[in-house]
């Protein structure tokens, strides 16, 4: 038995965040009546793992593909169903849904004192093509297993609570980044996986581009947001613990990369005289990667997609289109990388008589998440008998988004040998189970104390 299934079977025993609370408000140590002198003691909230394991694989029919994972694109039919569903299921737990202008689905529910500001918790469950059935899913079953738990327990808390969904997170955060007023008019037009333009895929939802800076929400008009998610690395895997605790999440800025060179004959012109804009972008590519590995610091660069023109074996190529993304925990890193990759390609320019062209089409900014959320998960890990390890996410989430707006805190449970968007993705149900109960007891410290 590996520790992790052993501190799976320990939960129940595990001391969590109890409704009893003596660290709550108002709360007595003393018994109000000398019947609870022999009452039985009162049982931690925890989630109902089978119900959760059912649940994970239904939404995972929503867009199921013959290689085992899902085409759950944002915008297309199988994600308008499988919101549909979700919206039910958080109906049936006594939330309150909507979809807002931009194609977020948020469940709402009041709280027990007028006045407080909502805690937010979700994810997203669109998937990359071709994806697995984890990534988002994970943190958004999560939170709805958390949202039926209170239910069931009739549990309400002090702050209302939303649960949110957010739109065509694998295409760039396009829901979270617009309750924090970031999409830019240009984003509407940009054509996602499914084929359909942001713009047209807000309006599939249920969205309406056209109002879409009604969606944005002030900075401080929410008092936290928590996300559940796998890892998407080897790092808890490999080091056999339970849960990660998001030190912050990294910044991404993204550009399209042109190399003109000259279309020509490829039989009858000669080596010496070509400019092979197909050489060009290959020398770019090995120059980001050598910056990248030998500049100091933890950035990472890719190259990720290429399109040579006219593109036929017979013509050399006289136009590369490419992409390059940079990530980084610091945003000045990203500026430097992206300054060297810059002036290296001027070289190639002069060497070679081709142009390179740099057009910045998405920026992410990098978010620390709040150290008093990450000490409320440590503490809601150890309650629970779990290993924890504090960490930085080198993915790109929603929570980095809502981070303008509020504090927030991300949970990371493992990812099998670090697989993700691919059908081979995986994470146990126990660990699912696992980081659900942080979530949830996290959920409860964060209500209890708030973060004055």
């Amino acid at each position: 038995m590996d520790r992790r299934h052993f501190s799976r079977l320990s939960v129940l025993g595990a001391t969590g965040a109890w409704l009893g609370d003596p660290s709550r408000p108002g709360h007595s140590s003393r018994p109000s009546d000398a019947r609870e002198w022999f009452a039985p003691p009162r049982q931690a909230l925890a989630v109902d793992g089978r119900r959760l394991g059912e649940r994970m694989r239904t939404l995972a029919t929503f867009g199921a593909n013959a290689d085992g994972g899902i085409d759950r694109l944002a915008f297309s039919d199988a994600n308008i169903e499988a919101l549909d569903w979700i919206a039910g299921l958080l109906g049936n737990a006594g939330f309150t849904t909507k979809t807002d202008v931009a194609g977020n689905l948020i469940a709402r529910k009041a709280g027990s004192e007028a006045g407080r500001r909502a805690i937010m918790f979700g994810s997203h469950i669109d998937s990359v093509p071709g994806g697995g059935n984890y990534d988002g899913q994970v943190g958004s079953m999560g939170a709805v297993e958390v949202a039926a738990t209170l239910a069931d327990a009739g549990h309400t808390t002090r702050h209302p609570l939303e649960v949110a969904f957010f739109t065509n997170e694998e295409g760039g955060k396009t829901g979270s980044r617009a309750l924090a007023g970031e999409v830019e008019a240009f984003e509407l037009d940009l054509e996602t996986a499914s084929g359909y333009t942001i713009g047209v895929g807000l309006r599939r939802l249920g969205g309406d581009p056209d109002r879409l800076m009604e969606a944005r929400r002030e900075a401080g008009s929410l008092a936290g947001f928590l996300e559940l998610h796998v890892e998407q690395g080897a790092v808890l895997d490999q080091d056999d613990v339970d849960i990660g605790i998001v030190e912050g999440i990294v910044g991404i800025m993204r550009w399209n990369v042109t190399v003109e060179g000259r279309t020509n004959h490829a039989g009858t012109t000669p080596m010496d005289r070509r400019a092979d804009a197909m050489v060009g972008a290959a020398q770019f590519v090995s120059a980001v990667h050598r910056i990248a590995s030998t500049m100091p610091g933890r950035q990472v660069a890719t190259v990720g997609r290429l399109v040579a023109e006219p593109g036929v074996p017979n013509v050399i190529p006289g136009r590369v289109r490419m992409t390059l993304e940079i990530r980084d925990l610091s945003m000045d890193s990203i500026a430097r990388v992206y300054e060297a990759i810059a002036a290296e390609s001027d070289r190639l320019a002069a060497a070679s008589g081709m142009v390179y062209t740099f057009d910045r089409f998405y920026v992410s900014g990098a978010a620390p998440t709040d150290l008093r959320i990450r000490d409320m998960i440590e503490e809601a890990a150890s309650g629970l008998r779990l290993s924890a390890s504090r960490m930085p996410s080198g993915a790109g989430h929603d929570a980095q988004s809502i981070a303008l707006l509020c504090p927030v805190g991300m949970i990371f449970v493992p990812s099998v040998d670090g697989i993700s968007h691919a059908p081979n993705e995986r994470t146990e149900l126990s660990d699912i189970e696992n980081g659900s109960n942080v979530l949830l007891q996290t959920l409860l410290l964060l209500d209890a104390r708030g973060l004055s």
